[in-house]
């Protein structure tokens, strides 16, 4: 990126929408709400467009949005919708008058991650995938099938076993220091059912109570433990999955909220370890993937960015 290039760069997800204005490297402001289930959804792209819209308009004042060169925009659900994601494309690129690119929020990460390169990344938050680009800018995928039927490992998944946890052991089974975690919800176990159906985002607040859970695993708790070090063991296959076997030598860099845990990142460092994957440090995350998206063009990864616009970068 030129350092006279003002660009918008965008990571809409499942929990956050968060967009930052940037001039090269520099930060000119930021802002975030809350997300939104993805672009492929009926009326997604409008929805997706508005967030963003309503997002930006909580940028400090006085920035230059005017001088923009340049959207890229991370998005929740593009990987299941080329033509919806074309559509956002189109709708940023009219409205702020530049060129405009939309990609996955995994591709952005490994994009961001390893700016540009092939490899694998791991995305560990509300949801799980590992997305790797091969030499010649072929994705391999594992999971990030979502909440229903995948995102095993991830901040919902190790939520959401607490929680059933805390059910279990009122019913009768192991005891665990999450009962007493789950009071800061519910005044009983028999109300859990009906706060989590009464969550506009039931996953997210699943998600939330996975630092309840890592906190109850670092202190001891044994069942807390066995739900972490499953996660661990998951997430280690989903990376084996991704990467294929084509590597003597698998590398893999780590990004997402729960492995901002300390306690945990050690732990799934030590699980993909002793499955022969190294982890290396990311050198970017999603939003500097989007931001590579919207001032480089000719990436390995270009057959799954959607743009819209004229007067591309080379």
């Amino acid at each position: 990126m030129e350092a006279t290039e003002v660009v918008l760069v965008a990571d809409v997800g499942k929990s956050r929408c968060r967009v930052e204005l940037r001039r090269g490297s520099e930060l000119l402001g930021a802002a975030d709400q809350h997300g939104f289930p993805g672009v492929h959804m009926d009326n997604g792209p409008t929805i997706a467009f508005e967030l963003l819209l309503q997002t930006v308009s909580q940028l400090p004042p006085g920035l230059p949005v005017s001088s923009l060169t340049g959207i890229g925009a991370a998005v929740a659900g593009v990987e299941a919708s080329a033509e919806k994601s074309q559509d956002l494309a189109t709708k940023l690129s009219r409205r702020f008058n530049v060129p405009a690119a939309v990609l996955s929020d995994a591709t952005a990460a490994q994009l961001g991650a390893l700016q540009g390169a092939p490899g694998t990344t791991l995305i560990v938050g509300t949801g799980a995938v590992a997305f790797r680009f091969d030499e010649a800018g072929v994705l391999h995928r594992a999971d990030g099938w979502g909440p229903y039927l995948g995102d095993r490992g991830s901040g919902r998944w190790i939520g959401q076993q607490g929680l059933q946890a805390v059910l279990e052991a009122h019913d009768g089974g192991p005891a665990t220091s999450l009962s007493a975690a789950a009071n800061a919800l519910v005044e009983s176990p028999e109300m859990l059912p009906g706060w989590l159906s009464e969550q506009e985002n039931p996953y997210r607040a699943m998600a939330r109570f996975a630092p309840l859970v890592l906190q109850a695993a670092e202190t001891g708790d044994a069942v807390a433990h066995y739900i972490v070090s499953e996660a661990c063991r998951i997430l280690t296959g989903t990376v084996q999955r991704a990467s294929g076997g084509d590597s003597d030598s698998p590398r893999v860099a780590l990004l997402g909220g729960v492995v901002g845990s300390e306690f945990f990142e050690a732990l799934l460092r030590k699980s993909l370890a002793s499955a022969g994957i190294e982890v290396v440090a990311p050198l970017g995350d999603g939003l500097d993937g989007a931001a590579l998206a919207a001032t480089r063009r000719g990436l390995i990864q270009e057959r799954y960015i959607h743009r819209d616009g004229t007067n591309w970068p080379d």
